[in-house]
């Protein structure tokens, strides 16, 4: 019988005020999506999603998780939805600073 090589990568998730990363041995040849699910990180983080959430690999975003072969001491990073445009956000911020700006003038 041929045993498989294990290797070991993290997986991680953050929230403002949680976060989470969980060493896996995943089999060699395993991929994002996979490490994901061994993980565990799901039954922690309900609102994980891992069939649609972004990942990446060490800030680097992945285009396909499930098809994305890790190696060993990767570190697989689980991405939140955007809760706004970061142009939007740059424009709200521009603008709070512009009447700062004219209220301290005053």
């Amino acid at each position: 019988m041929v045993q498989d090589k294990l290797i070991t990568v993290e997986v991680a998730y953050a929230l403002p005020h949680k976060q989470a990363i969980i060493a896996v041995k995943v089999n060699e040849g395993a991929t994002a999506y996979e490490a994901v699910l061994q993980s565990g990180i799901c039954r922690k983080f309900e609102q994980i999603d891992a069939d649609n959430d972004s990942m990446g690999l060490f800030g680097k975003a992945i285009r396909d998780p499930k098809m994305e072969v890790l190696k060993a001491g990767d570190r697989v990073e689980i991405y939140r939805p955007l809760q706004i445009d970061p142009k939007v956000s740059r424009l709200q911020r521009a603008e709070k600073a512009k009447k700062e700006k004219t209220s301290a003038a005053d």
